[in-house]
Parts: C-alpha cells; sequence; structure tokens
C-alpha cells in the first residue's frame, strides 16, 4: 500500500501565540524529527502543509507578510515531494491535496504536525472519510493547554489522550514513529 507522510503545520506561526509554551516542543520535534528521517530513508514521499489565515497583515502571524509561514525551528530539514497551503482545519479542504495524492496513487496517509486536536484530527478524520488509510502519529504531534469554559485547564496530555480515544478504531491507527515506519511502503 503506497504511503505518503503529511507534516501539518510545523510552522513559527505558533512562537507567536500566547499560548505557546517552549517546554513540550522539544519532545515533538525529537519524533517528528525521527518520522521525517525514517520517511526520507526509505523513500515515503512527505507532504508539507502550512496554515495560512486572517488578515494579510504582518501582524497576523497565520499571514505571509508575517514571515512565520515557515518551518518551525528545529524541524529536519527535507525536500517535500509537494506543498500545500490551507485556510480551513483540514488539510483537503480546497487545497489539492486530495487530487496530488489520488494522481500519486496514495492509499496509506501518516499524520503528523501541529495541533493535534484541530489541523491533524480534523484531516484525519476527513482523509478517512474519504478512503484513506490513515496511521495517525499521536507523539509526532503537538499541542498545548487549553482553558474550559468555566476558567480550568485541560491539560495537552488530556487533549492528546481524547484524540487517540476518538480517533482510535474508527478514523485511524494510534501509533509510533517505529509503528508508522514498519508499515510505510514506498
Amino acid at each position: 500500500m503506497k504511503t505518503c507522510l503529511i507534516v501539518i503545520d510545523a510552522q513559527e506561526s505558533f512562537r507567536q501565540r500566547p499560548y505557546f509554551s517552549p517546554a513540550t516542543l522539544p519532545g515533538y520535534l525529537s519524533k517528528q524529527n525521527a518520522l521525517i528521517d525514517g520517511c526520507v530513508a526509505r523513500g515515503i514521499p512527505i507532504v508539507r502543509i502550512f496554515h495560512v489565515d486572517g488578515p494579510k497583515t504582518a501582524d497576523n502571524a497565520f499571514a505571509v507578510e508575517s514571515g512565520h509561514i515557515q518551518p518551525i525551528a528545529g524541524l529536519a530539514v527535507f525536500e517535500p515531494a509537494a506543498s500545500f497551503t490551507k485556510s480551513r482545519h483540514s488539510a483537503l479542504v480546497g487545497t489539492g491535496l486530495d487530487v496530488w495524492l489520488t494522481t500519486h496513487g496514495i492509499q496509506r496517509l501518516i499524520v503528523s504536525g501541529i495541533r493535534t486536536e484541530q489541523c491533524c484530527e480534523t484531516t484525519t478524520r476527513h482523509a478517512s472519510d474519504l478512503g484513506w488509510t490513515v496511521d495517525y502519529c499521536l507523539e509526532s504531534t503537538l499541542t498545548w493547554d487549553m482553558q474550559h469554559l468555566d476558567g480550568t485547564v485541560l491539560p495537552a496530555a488530556d487533549i492528546m489522550a481524547r484524540t487517540a480515544a476518538v480517533l482510535t478504531e474508527r478514523f485511524a491507527r494510534i501509533c509510533t514513529v517505529e509503528q508508522a515506519l514498519e508499515g510505510a511502503a514506498a
């Protein structure tokens, strides 16, 4: 089964957000980079997705004009097989990614990137509904604490556990870097 790694929104824009915390970034980068390096070594195509949205002004971290639409510092350097920009949560909405995947005979996706419960999860659900087999590499995703409506904190670890619970056996196989690479075929 022909496989493709998708690296979603691993971009500098997030450093500009008030919720950004550098504490978990090294662990994420270690796993994300191992996944990238493993795919490069196996000849697995890698697709880069950037999120571009909102006002086209320098003060909007998700606008090209900000200069932050670039790989997050510390991310392994790789030559993407394709690059797409999106303005929705799913990387499959309005980007042409679906056409590229179909044209290249991709049947299985490995999903990774930033944010676990938002663009990574949404793309996974959408891809599954469109018929792709999806490996969701949870340890190669990153998110941050969020706040409940009552002001209490929802820890990032709980968000990740929830994402794994709702995706597994419904939309994706939750896997480690090693498991994703074991099942990968160029």
